[in-house]
């Protein structure tokens, strides 16, 4: 039985093997992410943060926490899944580089995105995703003060970043709110 604040597909996912397919699956698909440069100003994106927040308003906290542990676990091991790896460095020296902060703020966000997602349209989920981020940067940029001056933190680590993320984020919005229809729409016409 689902859970009535239940994700759309974590309350599907009964099976064990299903469940564990999906946490590698996942974890796949965020090295994907992570290893995509899409070219954009300022700075080429990758597509970390629109898988981090599209697992956890997909399949809610528990699967989106699960999905990221996988990936992190694998990189702690010195598999190659982080961005810039293995060129900028592997396994547990590169998390605790100066990105190590993000990688921290993705998990959390993981969490609490899907946590704050359960149940709500298409701006409560917007709303979750940007709390998110802010997460993410807060947690990022805390980290990332070890390693630069603190008057080039917020150029070196927002603001070169932010327009991409909230790019993103309203691309998991978006696809969040038409996926849905496209499902209904097909649904009536196999009827």
């Amino acid at each position: 039985m689902t859970h009535p604040a239940a994700s759309p597909i974590e309350g599907r996912l009964t099976s064990p093997v299903r469940t564990a397919l999906t946490i590698i699956a996942g974890a796949a698909l965020m090295t994907i992410a992570a290893k995509t440069q899409i070219p954009f100003w300022p700075v080429p994106m990758t597509l970390h943060t629109l898988a981090v927040m599209a697992f956890a308003v997909t399949f809610g906290p528990r699967i989106a926490v699960a999905i990221f542990l996988t990936y992190l676990a694998a990189g702690a091991v010195g598999l190659p899944v982080f961005s810039g790896s293995p060129e900028r460095g592997i396994g547990l020296a590169y998390m605790a580089g100066p990105t190590g902060g993000y990688l921290a703020g993705y998990l959390v966000a993981s969490w609490m995105v899907g946590t704050l997602a359960l149940g709500n349209g298409t701006f409560g989920r917007l709303s979750a995703m940007l709390i998110g981020l802010v997460t993410v940067y807060a947690l990022g940029v805390a980290w990332l003060a070890a390693f630069v001056p603190l008057d080039r933190l917020l150029g070196v680590g927002v603001i070169p970043f932010l327009l991409g993320d909230l790019v993103k984020i309203s691309l998991v919005a978006a696809g969040g709110a038409m996926l849905p229809a496209v499902f209904a729409q097909l649904r009536g016409k196999r009827s």
